[in-house]
């Protein structure tokens, strides 16, 4: 189902607050394993997603459907914001946060090559003649 970019800027907006604020609220639970200090970083790392999807409905609203987003400036401050806010849980969850968001990323980006390219038309030269 699609939404407008309005609403999925809400939605995304919305969720990264929301997972923000309950990683903040189970802090203690996260620092207390090995395993549960790399989900924190997963969810970082669903926190950079959802932010690159806000500054990406933002920008797409504001200068309209065509604009693409680069990875400098935006992707990489929606990665150190991701980084920083996960580095607010534990060091661990920073760095995993930003492996799992790299990866997360490839993904997105492979998929929406694949969705989304214009298709290149290929072009048959023609043989030149052969000389006897």
């Amino acid at each position: 189902m699609a939404v407008s970019s309005g609403i999925s800027l809400l939605l995304a907006s919305i969720s990264a607050l929301f997972l923000f604020s309950g990683v903040q609220m189970y802090l203690p639970w996260f620092v207390g394993t090995h395993l549960r200090t790399i989900f924190g970083g997963y969810l970082g790392s669903l926190l950079f997603i959802f932010i690159l999807t806000a500054v990406g409905n933002l920008e797409s609203f504001l200068f309209g459907k065509s604009f693409q987003m680069k990875v400098f400036p935006e992707v990489t401050f929606c990665l150190l914001v991701a980084v920083f806010a996960s580095a607010l849980v534990h060091r661990v969850c920073a760095t995993t946060c930003f492996l799992f968001s790299i990866i997360q990323l490839y993904y997105i980006n492979k998929y929406s090559q694949k969705v989304h390219a214009v298709p290149v038309p290929v072009q048959n030269v023609p043989a030149g003649r052969k000389k006897k």
